[in-house]
């Protein structure tokens, strides 16, 4: 509960289906806001409103302000709680990772001696539905030892157990003496790149970081962070929930696929949305991905019908759009790189493509839609992977237009944008405006004192009357 329904969505469902009091203290204008209208809370940056002396700031800096002020008088605590739930250890079922202790007749836990680790799972096992099956499997339970009777621990370490740190074991697999070498966890630690949907990050993300502090106390290695970048993927909606089973919201992926194609659906969910902002499922977005697929294939399979107009231009719209998603795959913008895809296809049906463009445009796309580029760049008569060749290179002299987009003010207020070449001198500046029709409108028969060009970014002209 953050207790602020305005402007959290779990609270604001909470406090409308409980008929509580909803207050906004954040607009996007910083207007005030009659919550009686709110159809949803309000969770973006804003503009503080009904807050005293911080309305009228941006909600950033009134944090900041606040803080300030509860701090000097002494009402500001940082508080951490690290929700660590019982369940990791405690999890009465057959998958997971076994704990390694027996008790005694007495019921004295006492450790599995260490020659005897790890403890596996007995593969027969009787899954009734009724409680945790390795409390049945008497030769799994069951211990006789030194003439003594023991019990093992049925209880199973949940999977968090295990994903909570196999990257560590990945920097060394085949170790037997140890989970893993430090030199070797110390050089390839930590993971460079975490991504994982928000309840990850919240749980698998807070064991993680628990084990690596823990194995970094022990002297196993000196990292103190398990990855060193966190990216939290949004979540698939669908009529405006989560997908889940008991909502009764799910779409089954063999009945897209087996109609479209793995392609699409993967297409459709990388352009839907930012990597970070939750989709809203879409049939009609699912059918627009697969008529982009389809404009693709044909453009690619069928290129002496789409003749090129002009070769430089081509090349250039090539360039630019490699750069651009070369860009935007460094930052996981997934949805724009597509988009730039989908401008480039519209290009090449206007203008035309060879097979040369046309390859760039498979290379590009191949993170995207795997099978059919693949399909596409075995036609284009080449034997290895398309998933195996170098990704395109672009000329950064290619991706400059030549043409570029000037603003056109008169006496400083502006009245025009002009269309210009790239690179124009001052003196030819002057004489656009001597010889523009255009210009001369605005100007409205006063007379030019002054033409102040700004290279390919402003042309002022002072005139008077």
């Amino acid at each position: 509960v953050m207790a602020v329904p305005a402007h959290d969505e779990r609270d604001f469902e909470f406090a409308k289906t409980m008929s509580l009091p909803v207050r906004v203290v954040i607009s996007s204008d910083g207007q005030e806001v009659d919550s009686g209208t709110l159809t949803s809370a309000f969770t973006e940056p804003g503009i503080l409103v009904g807050s005293g002396p911080f309305s009228g700031q941006a909600s950033s800096k009134a944090k900041q302000g606040i803080t300030a002020e509860l701090s000097a008088k002494g009402k500001a605590k940082a508080v951490v709680k690290y929700r660590l739930r019982d369940w990791l250890i405690s999890r009465q079922r057959y998958w997971g990772t076994p704990i390694p202790i027996m008790y005694d007749e007495a019921g004295n836990p006492i450790p599995v001696p260490e020659a005897e680790l790890p403890v596996r799972l007995p593969k027969s096992v009787a899954f009734t539905g009724k409680g945790n099956p390795l409390e049945h499997a008497d030769e799994f339970r069951n211990i006789q030892k030194d003439g003594k009777s023991y019990r093992r621990e049925t209880d199973t370490m949940d999977t968090f157990f295990d994903s909570s740190w196999y990257f560590a074991r990945y920097c060394d697999p085949k170790n037997t003496s140890l989970p893993f070498d430090s030199k070797l966890a110390d050089y390839w630690l930590p993971v460079d790149q975490y991504i994982g949907g928000i309840e990850h990050a919240v749980l698998h993300l807070l064991y993680a970081r628990f084990f690596t502090k823990v194995t970094r106390d022990l002297g196993l290695h000196h990292q103190d962070e398990p990855a060193a970048n966190l990216l939290c993927q949004g979540m698939v909606l669908k009529d405006g929930s989560k997908m889940s089973k008991s909502v009764g919201n799910t779409v089954d992926p063999s009945q897209i696929i087996s109609k479209y194609g793995a392609d699409t659906t993967r297409l459709f969910i990388l352009f839907g949305a930012p990597v970070e902002r939750d989709l809203d499922w879409s049939d009609a977005g699912v059918e627009g991905a697969f008529r982009f697929l389809n404009r693709v294939y044909r453009l690619a399979t069928e290129l002496p019908a789409y003749p090129v107009k002009n070769d430089v231009e081509l090349d250039r719209m090539v360039h630019k759009t490699i750069k651009a998603v070369t860009e935007d795959l460094g930052r996981f913008s997934f949805n724009t790189a597509i988009s730039r895809l989908m401008e480039l296809v519209n290009y090449m049906y206007a203008n035309g493509c060879n097979q040369q463009s046309a390859e760039a445009l498979v290379l590009m796309l191949a993170p995207f839609a795997p099978m059919m580029t693949e399909e596409l760049w075995n036609q284009f008569g080449h034997h290895s992977s398309v998933h195996l060749s170098d990704w395109p290179k672009f000329d950064a002299a290619k991706t400059i237009d030549d043409v570029v987009t000037l603003v056109m003010q008169v006496n400083g207020k502006v009245r025009d944008k002009l269309e210009v070449k790239r690179g124009m001198s001052q003196s030819e500046a002057e004489i656009l405006v001597t010889q523009s029709e255009r210009i001369q409108k605005f100007l409205q028969g006063q007379t030019v004192v002054k033409v102040i060009y700004v290279q390919d970014k402003l042309l002022n002209i002072v005139a008077r009357s």
